[in-house]
């Protein structure tokens, strides 16, 4: 069991990794050994997560949800594999942490009465400024 907050933890079964190459650092290494790891959860079908948290997960994940809902990973900075595995690993705990906080409700406020008048009074002093740039005008009477 993979343990994300005090509530919350993944059965280890739920996650499947795929090693593939990678590109970057490592030389003649990059050539033969596939480091790169893409982690793979099915964050919609799992029974581990609360429903609050699945609807929340699509804002936080942004591109790395696929349309079926399975939750994709791909760390591959490292050269090592179990590097690049645990990185995958704190990736998946960090965004699942992230959806897991409920956001705080918004509360309405009311623009006091002084407040308004200091904007309008603000802006009485801007038009003031504005007519004292304009050019004279000259009048055909002369």
């Amino acid at each position: 069991m993979i343990r994300i907050t005090e509530k919350i933890a993944i059965d280890d079964t739920e996650l499947s990794e795929e090693f593939i190459r990678a590109s970057g650092p490592g030389g003649q290494n990059v050539n033969k050994v596939s480091t790169a790891v893409q982690l793979r959860f099915d964050a919609i079908g799992s029974p581990n997560l609360p429903d609050e948290v699945k609807t929340r997960l699509p804002a936080v994940a942004g591109r790395r949800l696929t349309s079926r809902g399975i939750l994709l990973i791909t760390a591959r900075g490292e050269r090592s594999q179990e590097t690049n595995r645990a990185e995958a690993l704190s990736k998946l705990i960090e965004i699942i942490k992230k959806a897991a906080v409920r956001p705080k409700a918004r509360v309405k406020t009311k623009a006091t009465r002084s407040s308004k008048e200091r904007r309008l009074k603000g802006k009485q002093l801007k038009g003031v400024a504005k007519k004292l740039r304009r050019g004279v005008t000259h009048s055909n009477d002369e």
